[in-house]
């Protein structure tokens, strides 16, 4: 299974940097950098906390897709 999400996307939306949004989440750059790139999937904690942080649901921003690129949630 994959996990997309549209952290980049709600992120520049609402006018936020990686910066100031890493700093709401309690979390480095960095992580906010490899989330959006995509190169590791967030714990619940932190998917809670970003979906927070952005004013959104946590369905909103993250989705499960199975290998044929079906949405599972």
């Amino acid at each position: 299974m994959k996990t997309l999400n549209t952290v980049r996307a709600t992120r520049r939306e609402r006018g936020l940097t990686q910066e100031a949004l890493a700093a709401l989440c309690l979390v480095s750059r960095q992580t906010i950098v490899s989330l959006e790139a995509g190169q590791h999937d967030p714990s619940l904690v932190l998917a809670l906390r970003i979906s927070e942080a952005l004013g959104t649901s946590v369905h909103d921003v993250f989705r499960l897709n199975d290998e044929a690129g079906h949405r599972v949630l």
